[in-house]
């Protein structure tokens, strides 16, 4: 089976669940709304109170399709959803702690940093919380003592890429990394490496959008065998852009992950094509994953991380796929 097929069967099953999870409007409680008239539960209806824990960066708008996800899960699910992020490992760390000394009743966090935020997810465990991971740490869930995780393989994401581009002629790519530390990021570039053994990894300050241009303009311009450029991010990519048409380099770009932008840039082929996670999916199953846990003891992925991708956005299905960009739940 190819790992595009598998993604979209795993996926696909957890298009089931949501569907399933929407059908189940009585949560913990009586029925304080009617569905059919509003579109979903009355936050709280349930009774659960979510945390739902991110390293957003603020600015980012990848995380806008997370939350997005997150936010109408919990609508049909009648849960109370507590968002909060931090991109610092130690401050995100003391977020999952508030959330367990608040007594929630589930937590779903990333676990980018996974060794950072050990205690705080042990601690949660040890309260009687359960806690679902997603986006980052597919490696290391289950050795935190998270229950189900949902998200990409990045390691099989960035191989995939980079033996499409390594099909395609690619000789020498750049992959940038726009975060430090980041196990998720630093994967994709192994991946991508793996299949193009010559792939540079370059750092960059994904925070700061003129300096991620300087720094690739700068390197493009010094070496001029770079022939594809890969970012982990949509934002970057638009950066990466700007650097090609600066340098007045003739490297191609992929990218991981999507916005409207992106997409846009993909119609009128100035991008090859986006490796997308679907973010939206991973947050609307991770809070309805533990509703279900929390009220029926329900497990989703059979001991296994559900993935959500590689799921690959080109030429052959971009058409189909920026209105949902526009909506920004893709």
């Amino acid at each position: 089976m190819t790992p595009r097929n598998r993604t979209f069967r795993i996926v696909a099953a957890g298009a089931a669940v949501m569907l399933a999870a929407a059908a189940c409007s009585g949560g913990g409680r009586e029925k304080e709304t009617d569905a059919s008239v509003s579109g979903g539960n009355a936050a709280g209806s349930s009774g659960y109170t979510i945390a739902f824990i991110t390293h957003e960066t603020p600015g980012d708008t990848f995380w806008d399709k997370i939350r997005n996800g997150a936010e109408q899960a919990a609508k049909d699910t009648g849960v109370t959803l507590k968002y909060s992020n931090d991109p610092e490992a130690t401050k995100q760390a003391v977020l999952i702690q508030n959330a367990v000394d608040s007594k929630v009743n589930g937590i779903a966090t990333t676990l980018v940093t996974p060794d950072a935020l050990a205690g705080s997810v042990k601690a949660a465990s040890e309260a009687g919380i359960p806690v679902v991971g997603f986006n980052s740490g597919i490696d290391d869930y289950k050795r935190l003592g998270a229950l189900m995780y949902f998200g990409s393989d990045e390691t099989l994401a960035g191989t995939t890429a980079g033996k499409r581009i390594a099909d395609a002629g690619a000789k020498k790519p750049l992959c940038v990394i726009q975060a430090t530390g980041s196990v998720a990021l630093e994967a994709r570039c192994a991946g991508v490496k793996k299949s193009a053994p010559a792939t540079e990894n370059i750092q960059v300050n994904g925070a700061d959008d003129a300096a991620v241009v300087s720094t690739l303009q700068a390197k493009l311009a010094q070496d001029k065998s770079i022939d594809y450029i890969v970012t982990l991010g949509a934002p970057i990519a638009i950066d990466a852009l700007k650097a090609i048409d600066a340098a007045g380099s003739s490297a191609k770009l992929i990218t991981f992950d999507l916005n409207a932008e992106a997409a846009q840039n993909i119609k009128d082929k100035k991008i090859e094509f986006s490796i997308d996670q679907q973010p939206y999916v991973q947050g609307y199953l991770a809070v309805t994953s533990l509703y279900l846990n929390i009220k029926n003891g329900n497990d989703i992925g059979g001991g296994q991380a559900v993935l959500t991708g590689p799921s690959f956005v080109d030429a052959s299905n971009i058409d189909k796929i920026v209105p949902f960009t526009k909506n920004n739940t893709r």
